[in-house]
C-alpha cells in the first residue's frame, strides 16, 4: 500500500480529516498536498503511548476540531507576496494561515500560536495575517490564559480557554 492509500483508509475510518489549501488572494483551492488533523487527539495520543507531546500541534488540532464542531467550513490558507531577501533580490514568499474559517457570509482568519514569547514570534504569526488584503477578522489564539486584546493592526489575540469556552469568541 502507498502512503496515499493509508491516508485514505484513515479518512474512511473517520480517524483523520484532510484539509484543502486555499489561495486567499486567488480565491481558489490549490492542488498542493492536504494537511491532516486527527478527529480525536486522545486516540492519537493513546496510539503513540503518550510519547509524543507536541503541544503546539495538539493545540492546532484542538482548534481545528472546535471550529468544525461549531459548524464552520475550515481550510488552510495560503497567501503569497513578493519580498526582498537579504541580498536585495525580490522573490515570491508563501505564508500559511492556519485556518480560513467560513460560515455563510462570515469569514475569519485564525492563527494558532502556542506562545508569543518575543517580538520575532509575534511578527512570525502576524505576517501571514498582515499579507491579507481584505477586511475579515484576523485572530491569533495562544495557549496562555490572557485577556482578549486588539492591536493597532486590528488583529485580535485571545487565550485558548476563552476561545474554547465561549462559542461567540470569534465575534468579540
Amino acid at each position: 500500500m502507498t502512503a496515499a492509500s493509508y491516508l485514505a483508509a484513515l479518512q474512511d475510518a473517520f480517524l483523520i480529516t484532510g484539509v484543502k489549501r486555499f489561495d486567499i488572494r486567488g480565491r481558489q483551492y490549490i492542488g498542493t498536498p492536504l494537511k491532516y488533523y486527527f478527529e480525536d487527539a486522545g486516540l492519537r495520543n493513546a496510539r503513540l503511548n503518550f510519547r509524543q507531546q507536541e503541544e503546539n500541534y495538539l493545540m492546532e488540532n484542538i482548534i481545528y476540531n472546535e471550529l468544525r464542531a461549531r459548524g464552520f467550513d475550515v481550510d488552510v490558507g495560503v497567501v503569497e507576496r513578493f519580498e526582498q531577501n537579504a541580498s536585495g533580490k525580490r522573490g515570491r514568499v508563501r505564508y500559511e494561515v492556519d485556518f480560513v474559517v467560513n460560515q455563510g457570509s462570515r469569514r475569519y482568519y485564525v492563527q494558532s500560536a502556542f506562545a508569543l514569547s518575543d517580538a520575532d514570534k509575534v511578527l512570525q504569526e502576524k505576517r501571514p495575517l498582515l499579507s491579507i488584503d481584505d477586511s475579515f477578522k484576523k485572530i491569533i489564539v495562544v495557549k496562555d490564559d490572557m485577556m482578549l486584546k486588539r492591536d493597532e493592526d486590528g488583529i485580535v489575540t485571545m487565550g485558548l480557554f476563552e476561545f474554547l469556552l465561549d462559542e461567540g469568541s470569534l465575534d468579540k
